[in-house]
């Protein structure tokens, strides 16, 4: 009996050995499997198109992925971590000196501050880089899921990957449009029947209040998906199912605790009234600022948004799709928010991507996992971030861009020949200057467009650079004793033609004119 069970005991600790390693050989292999799948594979090319789309392709000839606002953005986030404290007052500017104001993004801002801290320019490009892969591989899941055709879905993704590229600025916004699409896959989710993906949104909506005003389209998206589960029906083409009582109360109580996350921020409830002072009380913003403005069709976006509405009309017509009633509304209300404002063609992207993979998927076949080949993929995803590495821009690079695109060598200039308190810049500079001179240069103005307008000095800065009739007065009244311009502009033939002033630097991009001495006036 023992001799038996010794023996069988020896015979069983090499087959138990063997039957691990077929498990775990077996674990690999599938593990392997979903890792270097097709899908995968997919994605990765849409993270090259990202990376395409973000700027880079075009930085040797002087295009940088940074715009006026980004440097402004860094400045304050770098004041947050250096002083452990959020700013209620203006520390930057000559004309709104120490008026209040609170850093309405700070939370982008101190991520935007840390790229800068670890790496420079090219710590901020790794960082955009991050975030428009992030986005473009979340819009890919979204069509995916809605659409059931990961080839649709990455076709979809890829067409209108050239219209988010227009958005592939580093801007705190980038952020938001990541948690906007989050909110839009949660609720997917919820919708077939996995009643766990809800809990995430309010952990979002903690993070995005304090990081850009856009929250309000997340809890648009949020009470439009509720309140059309309050039906039912199934009319033609488009079609409403009404949510269970269940899952009614709970998408109400979260929508509840995502409100009540928009008051932990260091102001209290500032941050979550903004996007209502913005509207009622910044006329001038939402007017004259560029993307606050309806579409230019006459732009390359503007043609690119025009073409993708004629192929979901033609496709619609041609093989119509049944539309689900919170679906058709939020894609008519990103077009019509989109004709109105140019800066709301990005949501449009995030909710026509996964439209157009619907279409798709009628004529795409499906993805079909035991005909892939995972170590193919393998290496062709291995290639594909290889070029990636490759290609991305050397700091020499990024600092000949940045000297094309911002007055760097004015800059310069200012340095050694440092200005008198009191020069005029231009609102895409003036960010520029504060990140690159230090805050011991006050600027005339910079980005943060909401200060400048509660202070008078927005319209102002509208009548000079447009050469309104009162524009000497004005030039008087700031007592401006210099100008920093971009070459070219009116206002650099209108000063060129006065007695009182003299071009003291100009390089290709920049003109630099100082008042001459004698002639200066009292400040306003």
């Amino acid at each position: 009996m023992n001799d038996y069970g010794q023996s069988a005991h020896k015979e069983s600790g090499p087959r138990a050995a063997r039957l691990d390693w077929a498990a775990f050989a077996t674990r690999v292999r599938t593990g392997a499997s979903k890792l270097f799948s097709f899908p995968v594979f997919l994605g990765a090319c849409l993270v090259a198109g990202a990376f395409a789309n973000a700027s880079f392709t075009d930085v040797a000839a002087g295009k940088i992925f940074a715009e006026g606002d980004t440097w402004w953005h860094i400045v304050v986030g770098e004041r947050i971590l250096s002083t452990h404290t959020w700013p209620t007052t203006d520390p930057y500017s000559f004309t709104v000196p120490g008026n209040p104001w609170i850093a309405y993004e700070w939370l982008g801002e101190v991520v935007m501050a840390l790229a800068m801290r670890l790496g420079g320019l090219s710590g901020l490009a790794v960082l955009l880089v991050i975030l428009a892969a992030l986005l473009t591989l979340l819009l890919y899941h979204y069509a995916w899921l809605l659409s059931g055709n990961v080839k649709a879905a990455t076709a979809a993704s890829a067409v209108v990957l050239p219209l988010a590229g227009f958005f592939f600025t580093l801007r705190p916004q980038l952020l938001a449009y990541i948690f906007l699409l989050i909110t839009l896959i949660c609720l997917e989710h919820f919708r077939r029947g996995r009643s766990k993906a809800l809990w995430v949104l309010p952990g979002v909506f903690l993070i995005w209040v304090n990081t850009h005003g856009s929250f309000v389209v997340g809890l648009f998206v949020m009470g439009l998906y509720w309140a059309c589960g309050l039906v039912s029906f199934h009319h033609g083409r488009l079609v409403a199912e009404r949510w269970t009582p269940r899952q009614r109360r709970q998408l109400l109580a979260t929508l509840l605790c995502c409100v009540l996350a928009l008051l932990v921020t260091p102001y209290g409830t500032r941050l979550a009234t903004y996007p209502l002072e913005l509207l009622l009380q910044q006329p001038h913003v939402t007017s004259d600022i560029t993307e606050w403005q309806p579409l230019n069709f006459s732009t390359p976006y503007g043609h690119w948004f025009l073409a993708l509405l004629l192929v979901a009309f033609l496709s619609q017509v041609l093989s119509p799709v049944v539309y689900r009633l919170e679906i058709l509304a939020l894609f008519l209300f990103t077009i019509l928010e989109s004709f109105l404002h140019a800066r709301f063609l990005i949501f449009f992207v995030l909710v026509f991507a996964p439209i157009l993979a619907t279409y798709l998927a009628r004529w795409t076949p499906p993805y079909e996992a035991q005909k892939d080949h995972p170590w193919v993929n393998a290496a062709l995803t291995a290639l594909i971030l290889w070029l990636i590495v490759a290609c991305f821009p050397s700091r020499k690079t990024l600092d000949h861009a940045l000297a094309i695109a911002y007055p760097v060598g004015a800059v310069d200039y200012l340095r050694q020949h440092p200005v008198p308190a009191g020069m005029f810049n231009e609102d895409d500079w003036g960010g520029f200057l504060v990140w690159s001179l230090g805050p011991q240069h006050r600027v005339f103005i910079d980005g943060r467009a909401d200060i400048y307008e509660y202070g008078g000095v927005l319209l102002d800065y509208i009548r000079i650079i447009s050469l309104d009739r009162n524009v000497s007065s004005l030039l008087q009244g700031y007592g401006l004793k210099a100008c920093l311009l971009h070459r070219g502009i009116p206002l650099e033939t209108y000063l060129s033609t006065l007695a009182g002033w003299e071009r003291a630097y100009q390089d290709q991009s920049s003109v630099i004119f100082v008042r001459k001495k004698g002639t200066e006036s009292s400040s306003k």
